[in-house]
């Protein structure tokens, strides 16, 4: 799955930046609890911890998207926010990987990628995983504190 983030195009400061964009590839994979699909929130944050857009969002009933706090706190729980980047709930042991393009003036300039998760009768895992988008940190894997067993970012 291969999508632009329409969210940073908005911003008029980076528009001109967006015609150097590089692909990067994000892998969530989980780890083997059980029970239903897990809803997993991947957005965006500048160096100062302001919301700048949803990159992905797995699970598609949205009344469970409230689960998601973090993301739902930062993003206003907007439905138009993802529109057109939502696809199913990632089972319990599987791998979401998406790739994104994100504008190269991003990378080592202090923004985050944010990973919230969340389980029908389950725990809700707000920022489960946040890693930061810089060259140094590309193809490291970071382990989350709920159901993310490993998260990488490649570019």
């Amino acid at each position: 799955m291969k999508r632009a983030l329409p969210a940073l195009a908005a911003t008029a400061a980076l528009v001109p930046t967006l015609a150097q964009a590089r692909n990067v590839t994000l892998e969530t994979t989980l780890k083997p609890y059980g029970g239903n699909g897990a809803y997993v929130a991947l957005y965006l944050t500048d160096a100062a911890g302001k919301y700048k857009g949803t990159l992905w969002m797995a699970g598609e009933k949205s009344k469970y998207y409230r689960h998601l706090s973090d993301w739902a706190r930062a993003s206003g729980a907007r439905t138009a926010e993802i529109d057109g980047i939502t696809g199913a709930s990632v089972g319990s042991g599987k791998t979401l990987k998406i790739s994104v393009d994100i504008a190269d003036a991003l990378i080592d300039a202090g923004y985050k990628i944010h990973v919230d998760t969340s389980v029908e009768d389950g725990m809700d895992n707000p920022s489960e995983v946040v890693a930061l988008l810089d060259a140094a940190s590309s193809g490291k894997v970071l382990n989350g504190e709920g159901y993310v067993k490993a998260f990488k970012v490649t570019f």
